[in-house]
């Protein structure tokens, strides 16, 4: 499984985060990235948040006023099969490998680009860790760092080990 980074992005807290050339990704993320809410966002688990370019292409078709990063991403990613990832799988991004950890539960943050698009990326099986669920990947995947190092936009990110 290889694909690459389109985009890594930031913010000074809260949604949309937005593009950087380059930045590092340090053991509690990517240096310069803020959280509005630092009890529910981030912390050693959920150091970064990485969701597929795919995913975004698909929901703006559908209508979502969405762009990478709106979704509060740090590494929009091209050419990974998300289905396929698993709780505990570690993957390389750039100079940095990073293990993940759990899907992203959409908070209602995102009800800015529509109400119903949490409905459309998160269901109960996945609330539950059920990746035979259709919906498996969609609303991304937290990560937490196993090494840190540097990352920019066109990096390769690309399976290091799979847990199962």
């Amino acid at each position: 499984m290889q694909g690459a980074i389109v985009q890594v992005n930031i913010s000074p807290g809260g949604l949309p985060k937005r593009a950087i050339a380059e930045g590092w990704i340090a053991p509690l993320g990517i240096e310069g990235d803020l959280h509005a809410h630092p009890n529910i966002h981030g912390g050693p688990l959920k150091a970064l948040l990485i969701i597929a370019s795919e995913v975004v292409d698909a929901l703006r078709e559908r209508g979502y006023p969405l762009f990478y990063g709106a979704m509060g991403e740090n590494l929009t990613t091209r050419g990974i099969d998300i289905r396929q990832i698993r709780l505990g799988d570690q993957i390389r991004a750039g100079g940095a490998i990073l293990e993940i950890t759990q899907p992203r539960g959409p908070c209602t943050a995102l009800d800015v680009y529509g109400e119903s698009l949490k409905l459309e990326i998160y269901d109960q099986k996945v609330k539950q860790r059920d990746y035979t669920s259709p919906r498996w990947g969609m609303s991304g995947f937290y990560a937490s760092v196993v090494a840190p190092g540097p990352v920019r936009a066109g990096d390769a990110v690309s399976l290091v080990s799979k847990l199962a």
